[in-house]
């Protein structure tokens, strides 16, 4: 009963869970310690997450290096903190398994205790589901927004045919305004001119020798920026035998080579209609706009030609709204076991959920769509 949310996503599912941890992606040696928390009531287990401990705040796209900086100013120690999350994932969903909203709301009152007991500075639950953050909230946690960027296959209300899909590119680059328009056909016509062609290939399509070129463009990335990247090629490896049927990859090919890669993973919705979610990218030769064709152009091709509600282009962008990917929120919750940080956090997070109001209002008046 735990494995079936009610917006099924790749990312809860245990082979995935599993492989970020056998890989060495996710252990307590590059600081993420699994704690994983389980309720059982009457012997039977009604809910479940995934649980860590924490030595830094890397991979978890919620920001806190400045709540950690000042227990540093002051003396105290931030870390380990508890985060409820999964690693490396900036994807809205489930996080709380439960059978029912009591059962989720006693976990949440669990795992604050467990976090107290333990003498940890904070818990933290990243991109929660409503469900999640409700039941944090009445559990007394702060909450946290943030905005992401998601592209929705619906046509926009001055559109022909509101809110239904759309027929294929074109129709989608039809709702556009003028602007908005020239500039994704120049991007596409500029690759196209530099000789680039895709190739697609989902789950077990994608052969062993795509995945180690994948890997080598994703690796390139993070290097590129001087980090090394957070996942091992053994994790993907294990993703091509446990879990093919998740993904889907682009690759880009000049002259017959393949020169750059993006992955995208495949979920669903409650009604069981598939969503798609950007995840990774490389490239391996520099080609003009290379980039917004592999991570936005080509998905968006896809899900219209497979019939796919929605496109989430992960964490951050602004640049994303220029590609008809339009603001959401998400959401996190927070408890601080010291009251007077936690006081003057809670006044932070009033603050910062002025601003993101604004922001979300700012970007909505700035929408790549016809009026």
């Amino acid at each position: 009963r735990l494995a079936r949310q009610p917006a099924p996503s790749p990312f809860m599912r245990h082979e995935y869970l599993a492989a970020l941890h056998s890989s060495g992606s996710a252990t307590a040696q590059t600081g993420w310690g699994p704690a994983f928390a389980l309720l059982r009531r009457d012997g039977a287990l009604v809910a479940a997450c995934p649980l860590y401990l924490k030595s830094h705040s890397y991979g978890e796209y919620v920001f806190d290096w400045a709540w950690a900086n000042a227990y540093e100013q002051h003396g105290m120690a931030y870390y380990p903190k508890a985060v409820v999350a999964v690693p490396f994932t900036p994807v809205p969903g489930s996080r709380l398994m439960a059978v029912d909203p009591e059962a989720r709301g006693a976990l949440v009152q669990a795992l604050v205790g467990w976090a107290a007991d333990n003498g940890l500075s904070s818990l933290h639950l990243l991109f929660g589901s409503d469900e999640d953050i409700a039941a944090c909230e009445a559990a007394g946690l702060m909450l946290r927004h943030t905005v992401q960027f998601h592209w929705e296959n619906a046509a926009p209300p001055a559109a022909d045919a509101p809110g239904a899909p759309y027929r294929d590119f074109d129709a989608f680059l039809a709702a556009l305004n003028q602007e908005k328009r020239k500039k994704i056909r120049q991007e596409r016509r500029k690759v196209a001119e530099a000789g680039v062609r895709f190739r697609w290939a989902r789950g077990t399509d994608i052969t062993e020798a795509d995945w180690a070129f994948f890997y080598r463009c994703y690796a390139r990335t993070y290097r590129e920026h001087g980090n090394p990247p957070y996942l091992t090629p053994a994790f993907f490896q294990h993703m091509a035998r446990t879990l093919p049927e998740a993904w889907l990859l682009f690759i880009a090919e000049a002259a017959g080579e393949p020169i750059a890669a993006s992955l995208i993973a495949l979920g669903a919705d409650a009604d069981g209609a598939e969503v798609a979610y950007g995840r990774y990218w490389g490239a391996l030769a520099r080609v003009d706009c290379l980039h917004f064709e592999a991570c936005y152009y080509q998905p968006i091709d896809w899900c219209i030609t497979h019939g796919v509600r929605r496109f989430e282009g992960g964490a951050q962008g602004e640049h994303k709204m220029a590609r008809a990917l339009m603001p959401v929120k998400t959401h996190s919750a927070h408890w601080l076991a010291h009251p007077g940080f936690a006081d003057a956090v809670e006044r932070f997070l009033a603050r910062e959920d002025a601003g993101v109001q604004a922001y979300m209002a700012d970007l909505h008046g700035r929408s790549p769509f016809h009026d």
